[in-house]
C-alpha cells in the first residue's frame, strides 16, 4: 500500500508540475488519471520492495542530482552540435554506431541509460540485446561522449552508498 501511495504521488507531482494549471478541474483530472496509471501499473515499478522508505528518499535525492547533471550534458551536446551544423568542414559530421557492454543490472537501469543516451543530442539508442546497447553517434566527439560516465551515474543511484571507512587507519595514518 505504501508503494502504491508513493507511485501515485509521484504521478500527481509531476501532473501538477507539467500542467501549471492548479484548478478544480486541472486537479480533478490528475487525481483521476494519476491513480489509473497507479492502479494499472504498480506491479511495474519498485521491483525490490524489500527497500525502506529511507533508502527510497535517498534514491530518489540521487535520481534529481543525476536528471539535474543530464539536463546540463543536454546543454553541452547541443552547443555541440549547433558548432557541428555550424561548421563550414563538413568533415566533423562522421556518423558511426557504436558499441557499449553495460553492467547495469535492472531493466529500469537499463532503461534510463538508453533514454538518457537518446535525450543527449548527437546519440541515439538504436538497440539493446541484453547488456550490449548500439548506439548510433553523429560525430567522433558524440561517440567519446559515450564513456561510461552516464552509465557510473545511474547505477550509483541505485546501489546503495558504501560504509565510509575511516582514512587515517586505512592509509596507515596511526604512527
Amino acid at each position: 500500500m505504501l508503494y502504491r501511495l508513493l507511485i501515485f504521488a509521484t504521478l500527481m507531482v509531476t501532473w501538477l508540475i507539467f500542467s501549471g494549471l492548479f484548478d478544480a478541474f486541472h486537479i480533478t483530472l490528475g487525481i483521476l488519471s494519476a491513480a489509473f496509471v497507479t492502479a494499472i501499473s504498480s506491479d511495474l515499478f519498485f521491483d525490490n520492495r524489500d527497500i525502506s522508505a529511507s533508502a527510497r528518499l535517498g534514491q530518489a535525492i540521487r535520481m534529481v542530482r543525476y536528471l539535474a547533471w543530464l539536463l546540463w550534458q543536454v546543454v553541452l551536446s547541443n552547443i555541440d552540435l549547433l558548432k557541428l551544423a555550424l561548421s563550414p568542414d563538413l568533415k566533423k559530421v562522421e556518423p558511426r554506431i557504436v558499441r557499449i557492454q553495460t553492467g547495469l543490472k535492472s531493466d529500469f537501469e537499463k532503461f534510463l541509460l538508453a533514454n538518457s543516451i537518446t535525450l543527449t543530442p548527437g546519440t541515439i539508442t538504436v538497440k539493446i540485446l541484453g547488456d550490449v546497447f548500439y548506439i548510433h553517434a553523429i560525430s567522433e566527439h558524440a561517440a567519446q561522449g559515450l564513456d561510461g560516465e552516464m552509465e557510473r551515474r545511474i547505477a550509483a543511484i541505485f546501489s546503495p552508498p558504501g560504509p565510509k571507512t575511516d582514512t587515517a587507519a586505512t592509509e596507515g595514518g596511526a604512527n
